[in-house]
């Protein structure tokens, strides 16, 4: 249970640092009320579906589910981190804010690595409908923290938020592999 917290806690912190982008330009709540749904069921349906490819996968694998899943979330991980330093200064969330569509693709892109965690956690076995809502549930409460603190305190934080995220999901694969978790 801890490393599932520990992953939710690292996938949110990106819609955290997306809506903190958001949230500079101003939020009402027409905007937290859809980035909270959009960011919730992009975050937990990913993984979800990650999950179970995982689990059906994770039979016929053996024990060589958890070095691939400790892999899958290192390598997550990094990707976050260098998505981070590429994105530095970049506005890649505020585009979000004009409109749904741009939203849900917002949405989208930053779920995309939850396929992998999800299917990391799937190898792992952790149950499927407890990852899911806990994800969603972190994620939302991220987005909309993140859109408060937006509102009040500007960008810098939210590309610090991506690159934590990267090391928390580093930290969690190692911890995985060793067998710490």
């Amino acid at each position: 249970m801890l490393a599932l917290l520990l992953v939710a806690g690292a996938l949110g912190l990106s819609n955290f640092a997306a809506a903190i982008a958001i949230g500079v330009s101003g939020v009402d709540a027409r905007t937290r009320l859809r980035v909270g749904i959009v960011f919730g069921l992009f975050e937990a349906g990913m993984p979800l579906l990650g999950l179970l490819l995982g689990h059906s996968l994770a039979g016929t694998l053996g024990h060589a589910a958890r070095w691939i899943g400790a892999t899958l979330l290192i390598a997550t991980g990094l990707y976050a981190l260098i998505q981070a330093s590429r994105h530095r200064g970049g506005d890649t969330a505020s585009a979000a804010a004009q409109g749904l569509g741009k939203l849900l693709v917002s949405g989208l892109a930053l779920s995309i690595d939850n396929l992998a965690v999800g299917f990391a956690l799937g190898a792992y076995h952790v149950a499927l409908l407890t990852a899911a809502v806990l994800i969603g549930a972190v994620s939302v409460t991220m987005a909309l923290a993140g859109l408060e603190l937006g509102r009040l305190l500007g960008t810098k934080i939210g590309e610090r938020g991506e690159a934590l995220g990267g090391i928390v999901l580093v930290g969690v694969g190692i911890a995985i592999a060793t067998g710490l978790l």
